[in-house]
């Protein structure tokens, strides 16, 4: 896979801070106190970052995006890729015994069965069986080779539990009178580590808000707290706002989507070839430099070329067509349509902020350039388009694919993509497999459900003083190696 590099604002980085190296991190969250703590397995970003502090897998993600052992401490994988054998760690002190294969055995079919109707279920479809082999020992059968799988695994949606409570690594305190949450990391030897004697003077706790951007922002440049997380492309130009002196900007090399989602098939869009028109006038270059953010990566298909072994076809899908000339067809294509009683208007429903509010004026300045007005869907009202900004959980091209199943009920699906999806789930051959996921996206390319941008855009503001904070393609930021001594 080749990401675009992370953009690093040029900031000075002095170590000062509300912690200043010592004493509790102090991290706000973009989002309300509300979406900390979603339960079931339907969560926001904001409580995927608390579950998984609180709540271990399997395995985890570390600081960089990498997949490391969880509650299981070593696993192995089978020559056909078809068997994950994982043997659990040894350690709950917490807990009369310790975990047993059957009981996560049992909470992952659970978990499994409650995904079902998301993209992540999606995702999990090639779990054949989980098995209990022996106490200790249990083993996740596909129906397909996932080279990806151990990444699915270590989603924060598969964290296990014990008697109602998270098996680590932290331990959670809610003071909801400062609408805040402490979590403390627990001793090695609860992790079944070798113990460690200076842990307490070198374990640091981690305080965490969720605040309002432009809150999180000027917290931030108060000093009042070290590190903020989630950002995105919508609340961007507010990371710039603030005297920033004391800290910098991180933009993750985030894979995923950003882009326009059609959920209406009527009027101007009732036809392929006039939401194709929409994407062949979008000017991508252009509309990030309103961003000014640099190395963004754009993309004019649903999958990405660099998503697969071998790219199927070329970067851009009018094969180098000069903007002009992709301009001249889609306005010849609205004009065919437009006449009385037929306006070329489309409504786009968008989040509030201000980064919607730049991206709306691109678009219309692209639209009107072929004869189509843009107006913002106002809530309630039906939108034709609307934007899709999520992270990608893994790299394969199923992934992207699973984002339009019509069983999600999010917008134009096509029945034919679903069909060769869930046809790859069962071929072992993986250049069949790989022509099964590249006839998929072909369907979804020749009906354009989707308008597609380019990579999401994920920024942090990390000070100087933080460890343990490294930008990623998968925007995964874990709270527990915040706490972790670096020496």
């Amino acid at each position: 896979m080749r990401f675009w590099l992370p953009l690093l604002a040029v900031l000075a980085l002095p170590a000062c801070g509300p912690s200043d190296g010592g004493g509790p991190v102090m991290v706000a969250v973009i989002g309300s106190e509300a979406s900390l703590f979603q339960q079931g397995v339907r969560l926001g970003p904001q409580a995927q970052q608390i579950r998984a502090a609180t709540r271990e897998g399997l395995v985890a993600l570390d600081q960089a995006g990498q997949v490391v052992p969880g509650m299981a401490e070593r696993w192995i994988v089978t020559d056909d890729g078809l068997s994950y054998i994982f043997r659990l760690r040894d350690a709950d002190e917490r807990e009369e015994g310790s975990l047993t294969a059957a009981e996560v055995r049992q909470q992952l079919r659970d978990a499994i069965a409650a995904l079902r109707g998301t993209s992540l279920g999606l995702d999990l479809a090639a779990v054949r069986d989980i098995r209990a082999m022996t106490g200790r020992v249990i083993e996740v059968r596909l129906d397909t080779p996932m080279p990806d799988f151990l990444r699915l695994l270590a989603q924060p949606e598969l964290g296990i539990v014990r008697n109602g409570s998270g098996l680590g690594p932290m331990t959670l305190v809610r003071d909801r009178k400062a609408a805040s949450v402490r979590l403390s990391a627990l001793p090695p030897e609860a992790r079944g580590l070798p113990a460690r004697e200076d842990w307490q003077e070198l374990a640091r706790p981690v305080l965490v808000r969720a605040l309002r951007t432009e809150d999180a922002v000027a917290a931030f440049s108060r000093g009042d707290v070290d590190l903020v997380l989630g950002g995105s492309l919508i609340d961007f130009p507010q990371a710039e706002a603030g005297p920033l002196s004391r800290g910098t900007i991180q933009v993750d090399p985030a894979v995923g989507l950003l882009g326009l989602a059609v959920r209406r098939e009527t009027g101007l869009l009732a036809d392929p070839a006039r939401r194709e028109a929409l994407s062949m006038a979008i000017d991508r270059g252009a509309l990030i430099q309103a961003f000014r953010i640099s190395g963004w990566r754009e993309s004019s298909w649903i999958v990405p070329p660099e998503a697969w072994p071998e790219a199927p076809y070329p970067e851009d899908r009018w094969n180098g067509a000069s903007l002009e000339a992709r301009r001249q067809t889609a306005a010849a294509r609205i004009r065919g349509w437009a006449g009385p009683g037929r306006e070329a208007i489309v409504r786009i429903a968008l989040p509030s902020g201000p980064g919607s509010d730049i991206l709306l004026r691109r678009l219309a300045e692209d639209w009107g350039a072929i004869g189509v007005g843009v107006r913002r869907a106002g809530r309630g009202e039906g939108a034709d388009l609307e934007l899709r900004d999520t992270l990608a959980r893994y790299a394969s091209p199923r992934w992207y694919l699973n984002q339009f199943a019509c069983s999600l009920g999010q917008g134009l699906c096509v029945p034919q993509a679903d069909a060769l999806v869930r046809q790859s789930l069962t071929e072992r051959d993986s250049a069949a497999r790989d022509r099964l996921l590249v006839e998929a996206h072909a369907a979804l390319v020749e009906s354009d459900v989707y308008i597609p941008l380019g990579a999401p855009v994920r920024w942090s503001l990390v000070r100087g003083s933080i460890r343990n904070y490294l930008p990623n393609a998968w925007g995964v930021h874990p709270l527990f190696p915040l706490s972790q001594p670096t020496t």
